[in-house]
């Protein structure tokens, strides 16, 4: 029987990266009490321009005729306040305020501790942490049962899980907030609630993960008081310290210390509205292991994990898709608000109104919220019967494209019919959109010159679309847009496609409140400080900077006529210095006087503004938006300043590390270039430039892959290094930044060249970091690693032993507990697996394991990186396997892939790389025991991994031929065509997907060969045969020596030229295939892992040639090849059975030429053997025992001797039962 060639599965070994180095390479991969909310559809005026202009005292009249205005006013008064329940719109946040405590279940022992508590120093000093807005105007009603089973299945995993991590995610108006609110309340009357906060309601553009947790603090602080010491102590402890430190000390510490029996729970609703969630979510990594003390429920409207939010795999997280509330819950609404509505003349909605509303719906809450909201607006000049005709009409339902659009655009349309009022009201919503603070009507009207009457006007018009509502006492404010109105609508505003009525310019509305604020500063009092200047004068002196810098062009020429520039220009140096002292002190809120007092001497406008920046950095504190504007604003008035272009791409690059964000490394570059433009040959620190925007551009190009980004940041690279000498400090960075930037080019252009370069590149940089450097160890690994990837493309056992002597020299820098300890010992053993596949040296193979189990020690859970080491310790036990066939050792294996499959759920990035090993390792285990089952799983896995994998994606290709590989098992388990059929399709797409250069084409090739080879001999095709050899010679053509595929290319295409020759009889194809056997032998020295298996095939072409020519040498020499194969397989080697019948097949002709019954005993005690090893229910069972009957009745029959008859007899039964 032939040994079968494919080329082995691809197992995807992960190397890792050097956690030391930032630019050192890596080549290889590593929450039920409801309160009473106030009635939100206060009604909205339906207006023309020319009603407004020709009102002598609009506001005054339409406020006393309003009697919901009037309502307003009475909760001016808290004593006076009579709650009314209002229609809900599934659209509540809940927070919780030491108000609420007097109500809640736990009330009493909360006051208790309140009163017991000494120091009432520290709830003073907890009040100087951030606090989130009043939200007490703002709780909807969440209506009952409506999300039952989204609540039990949620409080059902939260409960019975160990994820630090709940992400409850869904489109924008699914009612996310409204089952945050309803959580909030549950785990609070559970006693279980820590803090609750909506990044909605407040704009959180200026707002750092420090700042959010902080926060967090005083929440955690104002429901459980027994927290605040520990909270006070952090606020001693963690100026400018480190995110990971903030949650250790703000979080986890405090929750700590109340010892409470359950995990409490912190709720964070509209995630993903927050600038910095990506850093927030990846820092929360920290917490993995303390999730009985802390968990955290999020809601977003992506699916971190779907969206590959940077780091989201190294934290313990799971998610809940939230879809649509049922038909019933959505009827159940209408049901109820409908009867609300002022109806007039009795047309009110009827059966199939409501019905067709359902249907609308979609199942959005926010769209039946918003139909209530219109039907109930008091000041439409339509009834409301005909309002719900021209919605019920639309026959757009809400799951199909911008059904919630069509509804906006009607609801305007309706309350701003004519261009005068749709022209303001572009104006208003754009400044609201892009307001950083509420403001007074009054100051709002003098910010945008929109007259006071209509601003009233507007927000009474607009009440009908809001579904979130300013807290008591701040009614009459202009709050900004995201925290009044659903994110959908402001979403609508905005997108490209609204029509030109409704649509926004947020550059034109930065531009206009930009201009407003800067011309407040020539009327600040020299006098004032920050704390105590008006409303509008703060407004201006903190966010003049943000509205310029995203209201203005950036280009010298442009800005230079702007009306901004000639303002900014008319300011003194003395208003300057001032602005400067008052904007630190208000941003900073006075912790930096002293770093206001020397920006008070700075002059001009550039650098006062550098040195703002630089003030802001060093604050400890996170201000990144202040910082990018003072440099947007200061490369504006001087565009020459290449130093303050380079600060400003140094934010913008740190920005896209923190949120991976391709549009921040976009604008670092395009700072970055001018400061590089700026900066002539001779400049001294043009190499800098060069090596930031190659960085740039690199981080670009890991996001969209675009290589002639890459290749720009090769050549800017290539520059950089060219200006630095070899005595020159930064040299040995810039050779490893080239050498990295190549490598990404050898991934996709697979060019040896590329790759040669590369070795080069890291052995200069290893020269200059001699034994007393301490970055040699990178070094040493970044070469190492680039030789291994050398090796495995031309073969050469001088580079993988140079490869395996750099890797020992990097682990003996750095014994335990080197943080990159664990990295190295995974290069190594990764190294020495790649030497035992070469010479088979079971010593390498097993000191390989022995590095993967001490890397392994090193990452116990949660670890990042034991995903990684579980998959490698896994691949190098499968070649054990593979040399000793120990069922227990495979086993293992699969138990090990498994592990590592269940730290990448769906939709880890890594997900399909373990689906395609767990599958390898599941078809080695049915190749072994023949359980159908197996390989059925085997199908599935790789199936998965594939749909895991589409177009363009890099490894589509590998999923491709695996899957292909899997199916030829199982076509020669069911014989099906159609299985056969697609296996070849399928490495004829991944063929496709890999040019002539790719690295891996030899063994697609060979793939494709195999599968092509197997159809022929399905239907006897010549043509496909020959195709089959045309690309087996095509792959031994790409596999010159010494590469260490080549064996493998060799045997293949032997093996084909037999079956050719088995076809038409062609003894040259035969004596072609004996003669690349003998070659694939020589390459295969003992103690080769695959010398058995050369020897098997050549001894199988042997007995092919001596069936033509009957020479009695040829047939010897086979005999001795499967005798030297079988000795090579002892027991329990798993393919030890192949051999015995290889062996067995041979002496049979043996027996045949010479007649000898001793070499049909011994074919026959070989069967026996193999009928043992292969018990009852193994899928080669049948082929052995037939094969065994065929030898006993040719000894009976040569001897005469009848004493195999019952045993024969027997065998022949079991045939009968296996069919």
């Amino acid at each position: 029987m032939l040994d079968k060639l494919k080329w082995p599965r691809v197992l995807a070994p992960l190397s890792s990266p050097d956690p030391m180095n930032r630019s050192s390479s890596n080549l290889g991969g590593e929450h039920s009490e409801h309160y009473p909310s106030q009635s939100i559809f206060r009604g909205a005026h339906h207006f023309h321009m020319r009603d407004l202009l020709n009102a002598p005292n609009a506001t005054q009249v339409n406020v006393a005729n309003d009697p919901h205005m009037r309502q307003d006013e009475q909760r001016l008064d808290p004593a006076a306040e009579s709650p009314q329940t209002s229609p809900s719109t599934y659209l509540s946040e809940h927070q919780c305020h030491m108000r609420d405590l007097v109500n809640a279940p736990n009330a009493t022992q909360v006051n208790v501790v309140m009163q017991q508590s000494p120091d009432d120093i520290d709830w003073a000093r907890l009040g100087g942490l951030p606090e989130h807005p009043d939200m007490s105007g703002k709780q909807m009603e969440y209506l009952f049962n409506s999300r039952k089973p989204d609540v039990e299945e949620i409080c059902e995993r939260e409960s019975s899980g160990t994820d630090l991590v709940m992400c409850i995610h869904g489109p924008a108006g699914i009612g996310k907030s409204t089952l945050a609110g309803h959580l909030s309340d549950e785990f609070r009357s559970a006693g279980r609630l820590a803090a609750s906060i909506f990044l909605g309601a407040f704009p959180t553009d200026t707002f750092g993960p420090a700042k959010i947790i902080k926060m967090i603090a005083r929440e955690i602080g104002s429901i459980h008081p027994r927290a605040i010491p520990k909270i006070v102590k952090a606020m001693e402890q963690c100026h400018g310290t480190s995110v990971e430190t903030h949650l250790q000390k703000y979080i986890l510490e405090p929750l700590r210390s109340l010892k409470h029996p359950q995990p409490l729970i912190i709720i964070i609703d509209a995630m993903d509205e927050w600038r910095d969630h990506p850093t927030f979510i990846r820092t929360l990594a920290h917490l993995n292991s303390q999730s009985h003390i802390v968990k955290f429920v999020i809601t977003s409207r992506l699916n971190p994990c779907a969206s590959h939010l940077p780091g989201i795999e190294k934290v313990s997280i799971d998610t809940h898709a939230l879809g649509p509330i049922s038909k019933e819950a959505i009827k159940t609404y209408f049901d109820k608000y409908l009867e609300t509505v002022p109806w007039v003349d009795g047309r009110q909605a009827s059966l199939g109104d409501v019905e067709k509303l359902v249907e609308l719906s979609g199942g959005l809450p926010a769209w039946a919220a918003t139909v209530i909201a219109l039907l109930s607006h008091r000041f439409s000049e339509s009834p409301p019967h005909e309002v719900l005709k021209e919605i019920v009409v639309n026959r757009r339902q809400v799951g199909g494209n911008d059904g919630l659009g069509d509804l906006y655009r009607n609801a305007l349309s309706r309350l701003f019919p004519c261009p005068e009022s749709q022209s303001q009201l572009r104006r208003y919503i754009g400044a609201t959109i892009i307001l950083q603070e509420p403001l007074s009507p009054s100051d709002f009207s003098t910010l945008t010159g929109i007259p006071l009457h209509l601003i009233t006007r507007i927000q009474f018009s607009l009440s009908a679309l809001q579904t979130r509502f300013p807290p008591p006492g701040s009614e009459s404010m202009v709050h900004p847009a995201k925290t009044i109105f659903h994110l959908s609508f402001l979403e609508y505003v905005q997108a490209p496609t609204t029509e030109i009525s409704f649509a926004i310019s947020a550059f034109n509305s930065h531009s206009t409140l930009g201009l407003t604020c800067l011309k407040q500063l020539v009327t600040l009092l020299l006098s004032s400080s920050a704390s105590h200047l008006r409303d509008l004068h703060r407004y201006a002196v903190r966010y003049w900077p943000l509205h310029v810098s995203k209201g203005t062009p950036r280009q010298n020429g442009q800005w230079s006529q702007t009306e901004h520039c000639l303002t900014l220009l008319k300011l003194t140096a003395r208003n300057q210095q001032r602005w400067a002292t008052l904007f630190l002190e208000s941003v900073t809120l006075g912790k930096m006087d002293s770093e206001a007092e020397n920006v008070d001497r700075e002059g001009g406008t550039v650098p006062i503004l550098c040195k703002l920046f630089n003030s802001l950095h060093d604050s400890g504190e996170d201000h990144w938006g202040f910082r990018v504007a003072c440099m947007e604003v200061a490369v504006r008035i001087d565009d020459g300043d290449a130093v303050a272009w380079s600060c400003l791409g140094q934010c913008y690059e740190a920005e896209g590390e923190r949120t991976d964000s391709l549009p921040m490394y976009e604008e670092a570059v395009v700072a970055f270039r001018r400061a590089l433009h700026l900066r002539a040959d001779s400049h001294p620190d043009r190499a800098e430039s060069l090596s930031d925007v190659g960085r740039a551009l690199k981080s670009c190009y890991k996001k969209n892959g675009n290589i002639d980004v890459l290749r720009e940041a090769i050549s800017c690279r290539r520059e950089a290094l060219a200006l630095c000498p070899a005595s020159h400090p930064d040299r040995p960075r810039l050779l490893n930044d080239l050498a990295n930037a190549l490598q990404s080019l050898y991934r996709r252009n697979g060019d040896i060249r590329t790759l040669i370069k590369v070795v080069s590149l890291h052995r200069d940089a290893l020269a200059l970091r001699p034994a007393s450097h301490p970055d040699r160890s990178s070094s040493l690994n970044n070469l190492a690693n680039a030789l291994q990837f050398l090796y495995k493309r031309e073969g050469g056992i001088k580079i993988l032993s140079e490869a395996i002597s750099l890797h020992r020299e990097s682990l003996a820098l750095r014994p335990a507990p080197h943080p990159c300890r664990s990295s190295s010992l995974n290069n190594l053993a990764r190294a020495l697996k790649s030497s035992y596949n070469r010479d088979g040296c079971i010593r390498t193979l097993i000191e390989a394991i022995s590095l993967h189990r001490e890397a392994l020690a090193f990452r116990p859970p949660p670890h990042p990186r034991r995903f990684s080491s579980l998959n490698n310790l896994a691949n190098t036990l499968q070649s054990l396997y593979s040399h000793n066939g120990g069922i227990g050792t495979l086993t293992e294996v699969v138990s090990l892939h498994r592990e590592a499959l269940a730290l990448r759920p769906d939709p880890h990035p890594d997900r399909s790389m373990s689906l395609n090993n767990l599958a390898n390792a599941l078809q080695t285990l049915y190749e072994c025991d023949g359980r159908i089952e197996r390989l059925n799983e085997v199908t599935s896995l790789h199936r998965e991994a594939l749909a895991l994998r589409p177009t363009p994606h890099p490894d589509r290709f590998m999923s491709l031929n695996n899957l292909a590989n899997a199916l030829q098992c199982l076509y020669k388990r069911d014989g099906g065509i159609t299985t056969l059929s697609e296996a070849v399709s399928l490495s004829r797409e991944a063929h496709a997907l890999c040019p002539a250069s790719h690295p891996s084409r030899s063994m697609l090739l060979n793939n494709l060969a195999n599968a092509l080879q197997s159809l022929s001999e399905y239907d006897g095709g010549i043509g496909t045969l020959k195709e089959a050899i045309s690309l087996h010679s095509d792959a031994l053509s790409l596999c010159p020596p010494p590469h260490p595929g080549r064996s493998w290319s060799l045997d293949n295409l032997a093996n084909a030229l037999v079956s050719l020759h088995k076809n038409d009889g062609g003894i040259g194809s035969l004596n072609k295939a004996i003669s690349l056997n003998r070659e694939a032998l020589i390459l295969r020295p003992v103690p080769h892992p695959d010398r058995a298996m050369s020897l098997s095939n050549l001894a199988y072409a042997l007995h092919f040639l001596y069936k033509f020519n009957g020479g009695i040498e040829t047939l010897n020499e086979a005999v001795l090849r499967h005798r030297e194969a079988l000795a090579l397989r002892p027991a329990p080697h798993p393919d030890r059975p192949q051999s015995l019948t290889n062996l067995a097949e041979v002496l049979l002709s043996q027996f045949e030429r010479n007649g000898a019954v001793e070499v049909l005993d011994e074919a026959i005690l070989l069967r026996r053997e193999e009928l043992v090893v292969c018990p009852s229910g193994h899928r080669y069972r049948r082929s052995v025992v037939d094969g065994l009957v065929q030898l006993l009745e040719k000894r009976r029959e040569r001897t005469g001797d009848d004493r195999d008859h019952g045993e024969i007899e027997d065998l022949k039964f079991e045939l009968a039962v296996l069919g």
